[in-house]
């Protein structure tokens, strides 16, 4: 099996995942500072949808240049 097509497909893999199952990163942010006293903010948020596409893009360009050149 060739590199490029093992590549491919783990990347084809991973980005159906992305966007089935976006996964979730902490973001905390500060609100008000005055002196030593502080308040900050704490959002869960997710992986925005275009990246999972993106990969998912660059995993189906790969196998179609591996494809290609295999000819």
């Amino acid at each position: 099996m060739k590199a490029s097509l093992i590549v491919a497909l783990v990347l084809i893999a991973g980005g159906i995942f992305l966007i089935v199952h976006p996964p979730h990163y902490a973001s905390r942010q500060s609100v008000f500072k005055l002196g030593t006293l502080q308040a900050s903010v704490r959002q869960e948020r997710e992986l925005p949808g275009w990246v999972g596409g993106t990969v998912l893009g660059v995993g189906v360009g790969v196998l179609a240049l591996g494809l290609l050149k295999k000819r």
